[in-house]
């Protein structure tokens, strides 16, 4: 069983390894020497988390641009992952937390109702959580804050 962190800005991101849209197994400690955008969201196809989704997407090359890597963590299936990429053209990896485990680990667990929250993380080149941000309402401050954090970091 893993203990609830709630990780802030200061920590070592915690390293996990799920499974990606494709079924593949995704190590968080590989992505070392990139920046890393970490987004936990409650379901694919959902009309937040669509609008959340192309957000980033619209974005992504201003994020490749800065060394940054998107990767978006949700209960969801690797099949729904998959769907979910196809259907909306997403050119970042999603991550399959089925159990929810990664998501307790970094204490992303609060939303509205019985949807999980929705919690944004920038994690720099050596693995140093440098914001939080969660908003449950207000999906494209999540790209913008993402935005400003890593134009910040250089």
């Amino acid at each position: 069983m893993i203990t609830l962190v709630n990780v802030k800005a200061g920590n070592m991101a915690p390293d996990f390894t799920l499974p990606d849209q494709n079924g593949r197994p995704s190590t968080l400690s590989s992505f070392r020497g990139s920046h890393v955008v970490l987004y936990f969201y409650p379901k694919d196809f959902s009309l937040g988390c669509t609008a959340q989704a192309c957000g980033f997407r619209d974005a992504y090359e201003d994020f490749t641009n800065m060394g940054a890597v998107v990767i978006g963590v949700s209960g969801d299936t690797v099949g729904a992952h998959k769907k979910f990429v196809e259907d909306y053209l997403l050119p970042f990896t999603l991550l399959s937390d089925r159990d929810g485990e990664v998501r307790k680990l970094y204490g992303a667990t609060k939303g509205f109702g019985l949807l999980p929250g929705r919690y944004t993380l920038i994690i720099d080149k050596e693995g140093v959580v440098r914001h939080v941000f969660t908003s449950e309402t207000n999906m494209g401050k999540h790209v913008e804050e993402a935005l400003r954090v890593l134009r910040e970091l250089g």
